[in-house]
């Protein structure tokens, strides 16, 4: 009696097993040979912040509000940036006259008077010249001195020197300003008109528009807050692309490829969405526990990225919603067999 009741018991537990072998398949695998999915909906947010620091002016949309690319979304207080601009533009505007005044040298009149400071210097050279020869011719006779000779040679040498510098200013008058100097002059306009640059895009940055088409999901400042740079102003979560996290099992890991095309369902609804497979994981890791599936929790899967196509997308499809992923996969000979 107690071998029987063994062998109804050992009939018994390997009808449970196969039983639940082919529950397994029929939840993974339809009778047209689709293999089934699990993941969740993945839908890409982004944190909208000002790239400047500055008073909040006005916050424009609350949450739950769609907006449009391009949409102006917030603004801070602009007169801070309008006043560094038109200091700026200031900037520039000297620059600018120092560099043209640098290529276009001194002015006529200016070339005309360092002319004429030489003239002036030769004439006095001239006299010194004669001074020193008459002084030097009465010096035998007892007229003159040897100081008076030595005072009309200084002054002599004074006047020579004078003419050499006033020919060297007016070659420099003739010639322009040196290259380096001119270079000097162009470099502190280039500056000038960079930091111009950088007040007119710290000006535009006082306006936050969205990046793309969206809804928002959480309004963080409110009018007269006072931001820092990189702070959080809006959350905004975009209508495209619309991703779907899914994982596949190992065994079926060569049944599905990059740009396989797959079937969307969710539970709210009755409407099937096309998409694609665009990514699937290279590293294997444990089924995350948010995933609905019949796996057991210890079996390794890769996680693969599903996208669905734009004309197809809808607000039905929700951040975190479970979804059911149907992939109509060939066999792994099949894939083989092209491959070769």
């Amino acid at each position: 009696m107690t071998k029987r009741i063994r062998v109804i018991l050992l009939f018994l537990v390997l009808a449970a097993a196969a039983a639940g072998g082919w529950w397994w398949l029929q939840q993974n695998r339809q009778d047209n040979g689709a293999l089934v999915l699990y993941g969740n909906v993945d839908i890409r947010e982004v944190q909208l912040a000002f790239r400047q620091p500055g008073r909040v002016r006005e916050m424009l949309f609350d949450e739950g509000d769609a907006v449009l690319a391009g949409t102006l979304l917030a603004a801070l207080d602009k007169q801070p940036f309008e006043d560094t601009l038109a200091a700026a533009e200031a900037d520039v505007q000297v620059a600018q006259a120092e560099a043209d005044k640098l290529h276009k040298g001194l002015r006529p009149q200016e070339i005309t008077q360092a002319r004429a400071a030489l003239n002036r210097a030769r004439a006095s050279q001239n006299e010194a010249e004669r001074q020193l020869r008459r002084q030097s011719d009465l010096l035998p006779s007892g007229a003159s001195t040897q100081q008076i000779v030595d005072a009309a040679r200084a002054a002599r040498d004074q006047a020579v020197a004078s003419v050499q510098a006033e020919t060297a200013a007016l070659s420099q008058a003739t010639e322009g300003f040196r290259s380096e100097d001119i270079a000097a002059g162009e470099a502190r306009l280039a500056s000038a008109q960079a930091m111009l640059a950088q007040a007119r895009t710290a000006l535009a940055d006082t306006e936050l528009l969205a990046p793309s088409d969206g809804t928002i999901i959480a309004r963080v400042r409110e009018p007269g807050s006072m931001v820092a740079s990189q702070s959080t102003v809006y959350s905004l979560s975009l209508d495209r692309p619309i991703y779907v996290r899914a994982y596949v099992g190992e065994p079926d890991l060569g049944r599905i490829a990059p740009g396989t095309a797959v079937r969307v369902k969710s539970d709210s609804s009755d409407k099937i969405y096309r998409g694609q497979i665009g990514f699937i994981s290279p590293r294997a890791e444990f089924t995350p526990k948010t995933v609905e599936t019949t796996d057991l929790r210890t079996d390794l899967v890769y996680r693969l990225r599903v996208v669905i196509e734009d004309e197809d997308a809808d607000a039905a499809l929700r951040q975190g919603m479970p979804v059911t992923v149907e992939v109509d996969a060939r066999p792994v000979s099949d894939l083989r067999t092209k491959a070769s």
